[in-house]
């Protein structure tokens, strides 16, 4: 373990120590031991006295010079379990619920150790284990649901060191700002976020998840290098002769009910979170709560930078929701029926890419329709199959590595390889209105940009939710217009770039799908 103790090391972000092995302080094991035992032991009958127990273990844990938690969160704690939950589920929660959790954390060092174990053993020395994967280096993490289980009951009980986070460009992971959150300016929906929370655990406590989940940094390399990938400029964009996939328009519905196998989009924060944490209950909250396990990326995943993107693979599913923003509810227990993979995780994929925020009109420059473009087709491509991309950069400019193929040549093999990929892969994109909301992004643009970033990452589908955006009510019949025009990505982003140039020259109330639909008319 001693050589993970640099500057990726998780060990100074976990409240564990580590002489020959990790472990838990003497004094804090025995608080966890006595919580584990119950309430006659434990003396925690209450939310009140929960959050007395949670101050004495950070004492214990030596967090007194840390920063302290937040000033509303011990009025959280006593109003949700000993107000807003029932005195029977509050019963069922300290007297059941509750110790098994003292019996999870006690397990936490030596399921941490038997995960580094294990991903030595299967992945080499240094393997898949838990560390910080840093800005601008490729990594995965692979935890085991258990694993992840104890993870977000030390963030339950606020027990991860804050001071090294900020620096490290890593947010917050404790749960003290969403109980806070009850009691300092409340909204309706956050009873119901702290509700899937608990809701996740009470699951947990019935029957401990065997399964696995994957959590993947994504980066497009900024500089050309040899047999790679790289940031595309706005010739390779231009030049490419990929055809836009197939897509399909929902006009209603939700994305986490999609019934093909996608890779769902999370409207992400360029910190994997938004505001789940705190009071905010939109698209990428709303993931985190009905989702949980993803909250355990948090731990280790810093801040996205503009080439980069996250992706999830494996996160259970355990409620069902209602609402959204301010009528968000949790409804009920889901249970997920996804199928395993040979890793054990389930085939539910999640890919966070954070757009730009509220650059008003500054977006149609195609300097940010480049950003954007390309941070989706990080997100979207896959990246352990980089060699298929190739033939799409090659040829383009110079920078890339120019080709010597003749055209004809380079035609056939793209169709080819278009017809290969398309058969290897039955995985396409479902997304929505990325950046649309609180970020301020034009809604049409933003459609356009994801489907042609979708095609070039060669994903055979591509469909998208419109929230019932009002803007979107032609998608439809502008994207079949491009179909049946048989249009490439390279025609799609050349009408985009024609648009920035409308846009910046004072044309602000024309919209992209006015501006496109006449050459959408013209014969071929």
């Amino acid at each position: 373990m001693e050589e993970r103790a640099d500057v990726k090391s998780i060990l100074p972000f976990l409240p564990l120590s580590l002489s020959l092995a990790l472990a838990w302080p003497e004094a804090a094991a025995d608080s966890l031991q006595s919580l584990s035992l119950g309430p006659a032991v434990s003396g925690v009958h209450s939310g009140h006295q929960l959050f007395g127990f949670i101050v004495a273990l950070r004492d214990i844990l030596g967090f007194s010079s840390q920063p302290p938690l937040s000033p509303h969160a011990a009025d959280g704690f006593s109003l949700f379990f000993d107000q807003l939950m029932s005195r029977e589920h509050a019963k069922v929660w300290f007297e059941e619920n509750l110790p098994i959790l003292g019996g999870i954390l006690l397990k936490f060092p030596s399921l941490l150790e038997s995960h580094y174990d294990k991903s030595d053993k299967i992945f080499g020395e240094g393997g898949n284990g838990l560390r910080i994967l840093e800005k601008q280096h490729v990594g995965i993490v692979l935890l085991s649901q258990e694993l992840i289980a104890a993870l977000l009951t030390c963030s339950l009980l606020c027990l991860f060191p804050t001071d090294l986070r900020y620096s490290y460009h890593l947010w917050n992971i404790n749960f003290d700002q969403l109980f806070s959150g009850l009691s300092f300016k409340p909204r309706p929906s956050q009873e119901h976020k702290v509700k899937c929370l608990v809701h996740y655990f009470q699951r947990i406590c019935n029957q401990i998840p065997t399964g696995y989940v994957s959590f993947d940094r994504k980066v497009l390399p900024l500089e050309p290098s040899c047999g790679n990938i790289y940031y595309p400029v706005p010739d390779i964009w231009k030049n490419s002769s990929v055809p836009l996939c197939s897509f399909k328009v929902f006009y209603s519905g939700l994305m986490e009910d999609e019934q093909d196998e996608v890779l769902e989009v999370d409207f992400a924060n360029r910190y994997l979170r938004g505001g789940a944490l705190k009071q905010g209950a939109v698209q990428e909250e709303i993931s985190f709560m009905i989702s949980p396990e993803l909250i355990a990326g948090m731990l280790f995943m810093p801040s996205m930078e503009n080439n980069e993107a996250i992706e999830v693979i494996g996160s259970e599913r355990f409620s069902y929701h209602k609402g959204y923003a301010s009528t968000f509810k949790f409804a009920g227990d889901y249970r997920d029926e996804k199928l395993f993979d040979s890793m054990g995780r389930r085939s539910a994929r999640i890919v966070a890419i954070d757009a730009l925020s509220r650059i008003g009109v500054a977006q149609y420059n195609v300097e940010n329709i480049l950003r954007e473009a390309n941070k989706a087709f990080c997100g979207f491509m896959d990246h352990s199959k980089f060699q298929h991309y190739l033939p799409h950069f090659q040829g383009n400019t110079e920078a890339a590595g120019s080709s010597n193929l003749n055209l004809v040549e380079k035609k056939f093999k793209l169709e080819k390889l278009n017809e290969e990929s398309f058969a290897e892969s039955r995985i396409g994109i479902a997304t929505g209105n990325w950046g649309c909301g609180a970020f301020g992004g034009d809604p049409q643009i933003k459609s356009m940009i994801q489907w042609l970033a979708a095609s070039q990452a060669l994903r055979p589908f591509f469909h998208y939710y419109t929230f019932e955006n009002s803007a979107l009510q032609e998608l439809e019949q502008v994207m079949l217009g491009m179909v049946e025009k048989r249009w490439t990505v390279g025609q799609l982003w050349q009408k985009l770039s024609e648009y920035s140039c409308e846009k910046l020259n004072g044309n602000k109330n024309l919209s992209f799908f006015k501006f496109v639909t006449p050459a959408l008319r013209m014969l071929h």
